[in-house]
């Protein structure tokens, strides 16, 4: 029997990768939960070497407990019902998701409690699963934990918009620019999003068994006027084949509207976007082929996926399809349709980004120089593209997709310390941009920004602190900047810098120390005395930093001897007592992992009155606070239970020699005497 579970174990683990493997390949999420559907598959996706692992486990050696299988199988229940979600926020109803926000979020947290606490009954410690794998489950399960105490706040103007949008009794009543705004933020403003709105919604109605009820009605008078709308401002052509051109788009009429018989236009001679005849069709990087003015509306909109396959788009470089464009033109000459002329403004080599307010020969100037050998014109150079790169968010997209990264990089390890400083303060603010993090750390620049760290200006070292915190948001890159020595040069930084540096160093810090392998590297590079004395420095300036940091390092059996070492209870105490109310839950959150299974600090504690402070706290605190409070005072009623047992004992021992004392045996001499 104990085998059969065990196996049965490893059958759940082949079930979770498929689920997961189900979860990676959904994609484009809707816009309005965009950030927590994506987060959320992220997280799911970093468990496959946990599962892959049980999977491939030698059942001769070990098999599988079976309160593990159990926890398997509830992660498994827990991660369909996740499955389910995401498809939901990739499929479902844009509208709706707005209307119904709270609803979804609330499933959302559930769904997200259930996965944590079925990820937290696994118990890796007894299974022959490496290192690497166990820290990564770790880091996910405090991924998890922070998602259920995260609460983003919803964009209530759009709400408020829809609803003013349903309660106009005529579409004359309507403020277009209000409906303009509604479409731009649902991105319902073309002919796939259109479609596939008015699919969600079809599946919904469905799903009712026919009777869709008065929020699906609401939902589809919405999107009829926001159909209406658009295609009253030309903004996209009707979804039938004979329909209006694209005006405001720039895509052209594809028949000769001269011709009431028109010929059918072939498929493959139609845009995928605006299903009309292309006159300057372009490929993207998945090989499909569109229009290229509506292509380029469509990426500047945002998108980073292809309108038709839905696969990620890995460059915007649209390269002109001159095959199908002759072919069009044929197909025109023999069917007495006015054939597409030839774009003057065509250019092979430009992407989306290059449409953007920063000149591109400007930067192209800018690029020559970073490379000419003189440190006057590099200097100069990084200078300018460190500004240009702050400005906006097109000027980052177009100056890394001119090849400035792996240039800027270069330039990270040169002796004039100027060039240093602008070079990372560039990367930095490239950085800025999401998917420049991963050129930005794939191109090599982490080893010469810890460089910069440790021998650049003090302005430098603060701007490359800053990089890395904002690199290590992608939790990859946690690993890698950890492993790159960067932890040290920071601690220093955190001690030595202005009051910014030591901002910078602690913000990149903490984001460092989510992943459990760069913990004890902080230890051992002594952030616990650093932070002591940023704690009682005058000001407090850096209070909120070095409470959140400890709290992280206290969960490290090396962090929690070092946090016990530098005689923190009675700062931790005070805080308790006295601090904000977010260095309380965190001060609090310390002295629950240095109390446990040390009795020494419970009792050092008690003794300096931390139980009214505790007490206040378990009724007015935050919730993470009230919860740590909650721990806190269990462990010390157990603690004073243990020690008025200890005391009743003693005392019972005591009345017992006590009696035995009194009682005087009886000798030889006092038997003679009766």
């Amino acid at each position: 029997m104990e085998d059969e579970k065990a196996e049965a174990g490893t059958d759940i683990a082949e079930s979770l990768i498929e689920l997961v493997n189900e979860i990676a390949a959904i994609s484009d999420y809707r816009p309005m939960l965009k950030k927590q559907y994506c987060n959320l598959a992220r997280r799911l996706k970093l468990l496959t070497p946990m599962f892959e692992e049980i999977r491939d486990m030698d059942m001769d050696k070990q098999a599988i407990p079976l309160e593990t299988s159990k926890a398997l199988l509830d992660f498994k229940e827990a991660l369909e019902s996740a499955r389910e979600l995401l498809r939901f926020g990739s499929e479902g109803s844009k509208i709706y998701m707005v209307l119904e926000r709270d609803q979804i979020m609330n499933k959302f947290h559930e769904v997200t409690d259930r996965l944590e606490q079925a990820l937290a009954g696994i118990s890796c410690d007894k299974l022959d699963i490496s290192d690497e794998v166990k820290e990564q489950v770790e880091l996910v399960l405090a991924q998890f934990r922070r998602a259920k105490g995260r609460i983003d706040e919803p964009d209530a103007k759009l709400y408020e918009d829809l609803l003013s949008l349903f309660n106009k009794n005529s579409d004359t009543d309507t403020d277009p620019a209000i409906l303009s705004q509604i479409a731009e933020k649902l991105q319902l403003k073309g002919v796939v999003d259109l479609t596939q709105e008015s699919l969600a919604l079809h599946e919904m109605v469905a799903a009712s068994s026919g009777d869709p009820g008065a929020r699906i009605e609401k939902i589809s008078m919405l999107l009829k006027k926001i159909k209406d709308y658009v295609q009253t401002e030309n903004l996209v052509i009707d979804d039938t084949v004979g329909g209006k051109g694209l005006s405001s788009s720039g895509c052209s009429r594809g028949t000769n509207e001269k011709n009431h018989q028109a010929p059918v236009i072939p498929d493959d001679f139609r845009c995928p976007i605006s299903l009309e005849l292309m006159r300057d069709p372009v490929i993207v990087s998945t090989g499909q082929t569109y229009e290229r003015s509506c292509i380029e509306k469509w990426l500047q909109q945002g998108h980073g996926t292809c309108p038709k396959t839905q696969q990620s788009l890995t460059s915007t470089v649209l390269t002109p399809n001159y095959v199908l464009r002759s072919l069009i033109a044929q197909w025109c000459e023999a069917n007495g349709v006015e054939p597409p002329k030839r774009p003057s403004s065509s250019q092979p080599s430009k992407s989306v980004s290059a449409y953007a307010p920063a000149e591109q020969s400007k930067i192209e100037t800018l690029l020559r120089k970073l490379t000419s050998g003189s440190p006057e014109d590099q200097r100069s150079a990084a200078g300018e593209i460190r500004l240009l790169a702050k400005r906006n968010a097109d000027n980052r997209v177009a100056i890394a997709e001119a090849g400035a990264i792996p240039l800027l990089v270069g330039l990270l390890t040169m002796p004039d310390s100027r060039i240093q400083e602008h070079a990372v303060t560039a990367l930095l603010n490239l950085s800025i941009y999401e998917n420049n993090k991963g050129s930005i750390v794939s191109s090599g620049a982490v080893p010469g920004i810890v460089h910069v760290l440790k021998k650049g200006s003090m302005e430098a070292r603060e701007n490359a602190a800053a990089t890395l915190f904002s690199l290590s948001v992608i939790d990859e890159n946690k690993v890698t900047i950890g492993s790159s020595g960067a932890i040290p040069p920071l601690v220093a930084l955190l001690s030595e810098g202005t009051q910014r540096g030591k901002k910078d160093a602690a913000t990149a810090l903490f984001n460092l120390c989510i992943y459990q392998g760069n913990k004890g590297k902080a230890v051992r590079a002594g952030v616990i005395p650093t932070l002591m004395r940023l704690l009682t420095e005058p000001g407090g300036g850096m209070v909120d930093e070095a409470l959140a940091i400890l709290a992280i390092l206290a969960s490290h059996s090396e962090g929690k001897a070092a946090i016990g070492s530098a005689e923190a209870v009675p700062v931790l105490v005070e805080f308790i007592g006295s601090g904000s109310p977010r260095n309380k839950e965190n001060a609090a959150a310390v002295l629950v992992h240095l109390c446990s299974g040390d009795q020494q600090y419970l009792a050092q504690a008690r003794e300096l009155g931390v139980m009214g402070p505790l007490l206040e706290m378990a009724q007015n605190g935050t919730d993470r606070g009230k919860r740590k409070a909650a721990q806190l005072l269990e462990r010390m009623s157990r603690f004073l239970e243990r020690q008025q047992q200890q005391q009743e004992e003693v005392q019972t021992q005591t009345e017992v020699q006590a009696q035995n004392e009194d009682i005087q045996p009886l000798s030889i001499a006092n038997l003679d005497d009766t």
